[in-house]
Protein backbone atom coordinates (compact mmCIF):
# COMPACT_ATOMS: atom_id res chain seq x y z
CA UNK A 1 0.00 0.00 0.00
CA UNK A 2 2.90 2.56 1.07
CA UNK A 3 4.35 2.73 -3.16
CA UNK A 4 -0.11 3.53 -4.03
CA UNK A 5 -0.75 7.30 -4.99
CA UNK A 6 -2.37 10.21 -2.24
CA UNK A 7 -5.60 10.93 -3.86
CA UNK A 8 -6.78 14.49 -3.62
CA UNK A 9 -9.60 16.44 -4.52
CA UNK A 10 -11.83 19.31 -4.77
CA UNK A 11 -14.69 21.24 -6.80
CA UNK A 12 -12.06 22.57 -9.41
CA UNK A 13 -8.69 23.58 -9.37
CA UNK A 14 -8.37 25.50 -5.79
CA UNK A 15 -7.36 22.71 -4.39
CA UNK A 16 -3.92 22.44 -6.55
CA UNK A 17 -2.69 25.03 -3.52
CA UNK A 18 -2.92 21.81 -1.08
CA UNK A 19 -1.49 19.62 -3.17
CA UNK A 20 1.55 22.10 -4.19
CA UNK A 21 2.35 21.86 -0.19
CA UNK A 22 1.77 18.14 0.33
CA UNK A 23 3.90 17.45 -3.27
CA UNK A 24 6.88 19.85 -1.38
CA UNK A 25 6.61 17.96 1.68
CA UNK A 26 6.20 14.37 0.49
CA UNK A 27 8.08 14.57 -2.64
CA UNK A 28 8.31 11.02 -2.83
CA UNK A 29 5.00 9.78 -2.95
CA UNK A 30 2.66 9.76 -5.76
CA UNK A 31 -0.39 12.20 -6.36
CA UNK A 32 -3.93 11.85 -8.27
CA UNK A 33 -5.60 15.00 -8.07
CA UNK A 34 -9.31 15.15 -9.13
CA UNK A 35 -10.89 18.37 -10.59
CA UNK A 36 -14.52 18.19 -9.95
CA UNK A 37 -15.04 22.03 -12.10
CA UNK A 38 -18.09 20.81 -13.94
CA UNK A 39 -19.93 21.15 -10.62
CA UNK A 40 -17.61 23.95 -9.03
CA UNK A 41 -18.22 25.85 -7.07
CA UNK A 42 -20.05 23.56 -3.92
CA UNK A 43 -20.39 26.25 -1.72
CA UNK A 44 -24.10 27.20 -2.72
CA UNK A 45 -24.99 23.76 -3.06
CA UNK A 46 -27.24 22.06 -0.44
CA UNK A 47 -25.62 19.38 2.10
CA UNK A 48 -27.17 16.44 0.46
CA UNK A 49 -25.96 17.64 -3.05
CA UNK A 50 -22.48 18.42 -1.62
CA UNK A 51 -22.29 14.86 0.39
CA UNK A 52 -22.89 13.50 -3.26
CA UNK A 53 -20.60 14.37 -4.92
CA UNK A 54 -17.89 14.10 -2.25
CA UNK A 55 -18.94 10.65 -2.30
CA UNK A 56 -19.09 10.04 -6.12
CA UNK A 57 -15.08 11.50 -5.84
CA UNK A 58 -14.31 9.89 -3.51
CA UNK A 59 -15.24 6.60 -5.10
CA UNK A 60 -13.14 7.45 -7.96
CA UNK A 61 -10.31 7.91 -6.51
CA UNK A 62 -10.30 4.64 -4.60
CA UNK A 63 -10.73 2.98 -7.61
CA UNK A 64 -7.55 4.68 -8.93
CA UNK A 65 -6.24 2.64 -5.84
CA UNK A 66 -5.56 5.64 -3.75
CA UNK A 67 -4.21 4.86 -0.32
CA UNK A 68 -5.51 8.00 1.43
CA UNK A 69 -7.67 11.06 0.57
CA UNK A 70 -7.78 14.59 0.85
CA UNK A 71 -10.64 16.72 1.09
CA UNK A 72 -8.90 19.68 -0.70
CA UNK A 73 -12.37 21.86 -0.44
CA UNK A 74 -13.26 23.51 3.07
CA UNK A 75 -16.81 23.12 1.84
CA UNK A 76 -16.42 19.38 1.20
CA UNK A 77 -14.45 18.84 4.14
CA UNK A 78 -17.55 20.69 6.04
CA UNK A 79 -20.53 19.13 4.86
CA UNK A 80 -19.13 15.86 4.26
CA UNK A 81 -16.10 14.16 5.91
CA UNK A 82 -17.38 12.35 8.79
CA UNK A 83 -19.94 10.68 6.28
CA UNK A 84 -17.12 9.81 3.67
CA UNK A 85 -15.21 8.37 7.19
CA UNK A 86 -17.60 6.50 8.34
CA UNK A 87 -18.70 4.44 5.08
CA UNK A 88 -14.68 4.16 3.60
CA UNK A 89 -11.78 2.51 5.40
CA UNK A 90 -8.93 4.77 4.22
CA UNK A 91 -7.57 7.54 5.89
CA UNK A 92 -8.92 11.30 5.03
CA UNK A 93 -7.78 14.70 5.72
CA UNK A 94 -9.96 17.72 5.52
CA UNK A 95 -9.16 20.86 5.17
CA UNK A 96 -11.42 23.74 7.38
CA UNK A 97 -11.16 27.57 7.80
CA UNK A 98 -7.41 28.78 10.03
CA UNK A 99 -9.40 30.54 12.68
CA UNK A 100 -7.16 28.94 15.23
CA UNK A 101 -3.74 30.73 14.02
CA UNK A 102 -5.67 33.86 13.16
CA UNK A 103 -6.79 33.91 16.67
CA UNK A 104 -3.89 33.48 18.04
CA UNK A 105 -1.61 36.17 16.27
CA UNK A 106 -4.19 38.83 15.77
CA UNK A 107 -3.66 42.02 17.88
CA UNK A 108 -6.61 44.11 17.12
CA UNK A 109 -8.67 41.18 18.19
CA UNK A 110 -10.88 41.44 14.75
CA UNK A 111 -10.06 38.96 11.69
CA UNK A 112 -12.09 38.76 8.62
CA UNK A 113 -12.56 35.12 7.11
CA UNK A 114 -13.60 34.82 3.27
CA UNK A 115 -15.53 31.79 2.44
CA UNK A 116 -18.33 30.11 0.57
CA UNK A 117 -21.41 29.94 1.98
CA UNK A 118 -20.99 26.35 2.16
CA UNK A 119 -18.47 26.69 4.43
CA UNK A 120 -19.73 29.40 6.76
CA UNK A 121 -23.01 28.65 7.00
CA UNK A 122 -21.77 24.63 8.18
CA UNK A 123 -22.35 22.84 11.49
CA UNK A 124 -18.23 22.50 11.63
CA UNK A 125 -17.28 26.20 10.97
CA UNK A 126 -19.66 27.64 13.54
CA UNK A 127 -17.89 25.12 16.33
CA UNK A 128 -14.48 25.62 15.30
CA UNK A 129 -15.49 29.82 15.51
CA UNK A 130 -16.97 28.93 18.54
CA UNK A 131 -14.28 27.79 20.06
CA UNK A 132 -11.49 29.79 19.14
CA UNK A 133 -12.91 33.45 18.09
CA UNK A 134 -14.96 33.68 21.77
CA UNK A 135 -12.65 37.32 22.60
CA UNK A 136 -12.54 38.56 18.84
CA UNK A 137 -14.41 40.31 16.48
CA UNK A 138 -15.29 37.93 12.98
CA UNK A 139 -16.04 39.97 9.86
CA UNK A 140 -17.41 36.95 7.64
CA UNK A 141 -17.54 37.20 3.94
CA UNK A 142 -19.16 34.72 1.47
CA UNK A 143 -17.08 35.15 -1.69
CA UNK A 144 -19.97 34.95 -4.47
CA UNK A 145 -18.08 34.71 -7.46
CA UNK A 146 -14.37 34.21 -6.91
CA UNK A 147 -14.47 30.58 -7.59
CA UNK A 148 -16.38 31.16 -10.96
CA UNK A 149 -13.80 33.92 -12.21
CA UNK A 150 -10.80 31.52 -11.02
CA UNK A 151 -12.08 28.06 -12.86
CA UNK A 152 -13.04 30.55 -16.13
CA UNK A 153 -9.19 31.85 -15.99
CA UNK A 154 -9.87 35.34 -15.23
CA UNK A 155 -8.16 35.12 -12.07
CA UNK A 156 -5.80 38.45 -12.37
CA UNK A 157 -9.03 40.09 -14.06
CA UNK A 158 -10.28 43.96 -13.16
CA UNK A 159 -13.47 42.20 -12.36
CA UNK A 160 -11.69 39.91 -9.68
CA UNK A 161 -10.17 43.30 -7.93
CA UNK A 162 -13.17 45.18 -7.76
CA UNK A 163 -14.85 41.54 -6.21
CA UNK A 164 -12.04 41.34 -3.76
CA UNK A 165 -11.79 45.26 -3.37
CA UNK A 166 -15.92 45.31 -2.30
CA UNK A 167 -15.20 42.25 -0.01
CA UNK A 168 -12.92 43.46 1.70
CA UNK A 169 -13.62 46.99 2.60
CA UNK A 170 -16.06 46.12 5.40
CA UNK A 171 -13.12 44.11 7.28
CA UNK A 172 -10.71 47.39 7.00
CA UNK A 173 -13.34 49.31 8.07
CA UNK A 174 -13.68 47.03 11.35
CA UNK A 175 -9.48 47.06 11.59
CA UNK A 176 -9.01 43.30 10.63
CA UNK A 177 -5.41 42.35 11.08
CA UNK A 178 -5.65 38.72 9.88
CA UNK A 179 -7.43 37.53 6.91
CA UNK A 180 -8.77 33.44 7.00
CA UNK A 181 -9.00 32.11 3.12
CA UNK A 182 -11.27 29.72 3.98
CA UNK A 183 -11.88 27.56 0.57
CA UNK A 184 -8.68 26.52 -1.39
CA UNK A 185 -9.28 28.45 -4.29
CA UNK A 186 -8.37 31.69 -2.55
CA UNK A 187 -5.04 30.54 -1.91
CA UNK A 188 -4.26 31.58 -5.70
CA UNK A 189 -5.58 35.41 -4.58
CA UNK A 190 -2.70 36.12 -2.30
CA UNK A 191 -0.90 38.35 -4.68
CA UNK A 192 -3.86 40.07 -5.39
CA UNK A 193 -4.91 40.63 -1.70
CA UNK A 194 -1.53 42.02 -0.92
CA UNK A 195 -1.69 44.80 -3.35
CA UNK A 196 -4.76 45.81 -1.99
CA UNK A 197 -4.11 45.50 2.12
CA UNK A 198 -2.06 46.84 4.19
CA UNK A 199 1.06 45.44 4.85
CA UNK A 200 0.53 44.49 8.63
CA UNK A 201 -2.36 42.51 7.58
CA UNK A 202 -1.68 38.66 7.68
CA UNK A 203 -3.28 36.31 4.78
CA UNK A 204 -3.51 32.77 6.29
CA UNK A 205 -4.66 29.80 4.77
CA UNK A 206 -4.28 26.13 5.57
CA UNK A 207 -1.64 24.36 3.12
CA UNK A 208 1.11 24.03 5.22
CA UNK A 209 -1.07 22.55 7.79
CA UNK A 210 -2.88 19.94 5.84
CA UNK A 211 0.46 19.03 4.16
CA UNK A 212 1.93 18.03 7.85
CA UNK A 213 -1.17 16.41 8.66
CA UNK A 214 -0.85 14.48 5.47
CA UNK A 215 2.46 13.39 6.39
CA UNK A 216 1.33 12.45 9.93
CA UNK A 217 -1.47 10.51 9.02
CA UNK A 218 0.60 8.21 6.40
CA UNK A 219 3.36 7.83 9.07
CA UNK A 220 1.06 6.32 11.69
CA UNK A 221 -0.98 3.84 9.33
CA UNK A 222 2.78 2.66 7.97
CA UNK A 223 2.13 4.42 4.24
CA UNK A 224 4.88 6.48 4.02
CA UNK A 225 6.02 5.74 0.47
CA UNK A 226 9.27 3.37 1.42
CA UNK A 227 9.69 2.65 -2.75
CA UNK A 228 12.50 3.86 -4.40
CA UNK A 229 10.71 4.26 -7.52
CA UNK A 230 10.35 7.78 -9.45
CA UNK A 231 7.36 9.42 -8.28
CA UNK A 232 3.63 10.65 -10.50
CA UNK A 233 1.70 13.23 -10.48
CA UNK A 234 -1.44 12.67 -12.40
CA UNK A 235 -4.12 15.51 -12.81
CA UNK A 236 -8.17 14.84 -14.01
CA UNK A 237 -10.31 17.06 -14.55
CA UNK A 238 -13.86 17.70 -16.22
CA UNK A 239 -13.24 21.34 -17.00
CA UNK A 240 -10.54 23.15 -18.61
CA UNK A 241 -7.00 21.45 -18.67
CA UNK A 242 -5.44 25.36 -19.76
CA UNK A 243 -6.50 26.25 -16.42
CA UNK A 244 -5.04 23.63 -14.13
CA UNK A 245 -2.18 23.77 -16.41
CA UNK A 246 -1.95 28.05 -15.89
CA UNK A 247 -1.50 27.10 -12.08
CA UNK A 248 0.92 24.39 -11.84
CA UNK A 249 3.03 25.97 -14.17
CA UNK A 250 5.28 22.40 -14.68
CA UNK A 251 6.27 21.08 -18.03
CA UNK A 252 6.16 17.22 -16.52
CA UNK A 253 2.25 17.77 -15.60
CA UNK A 254 0.11 14.56 -16.56
CA UNK A 255 -3.18 16.74 -17.31
CA UNK A 256 -6.08 14.17 -18.55
CA UNK A 257 -10.07 15.58 -19.37
CA UNK A 258 -12.19 13.23 -18.08
CA UNK A 259 -16.23 13.18 -18.66
CA UNK A 260 -16.66 12.67 -14.92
Amino acid sequence: MSSKSIGIFDSGVGGLSIWNEIHLLLPMESTIYLSDSKHAPYGPKGKEAIIELSVKNTEWLINQGCKLIVVACNTATTNAIDILRKNYSIPFIGIEPAIKPAALQSKSKAIGILATKGTLSSHLFHETSQLYSSDLLVVEQVGDGIVELIENGALYSDQMKHLLQSYLQPMLDAKIDCLVLGCTHYHFLTPILKQLLPEHVKIIDSGKAVARQTKSILESNILLNTETSVEQNRFYTNGNVKVIDSLLKSETARIKKIDF
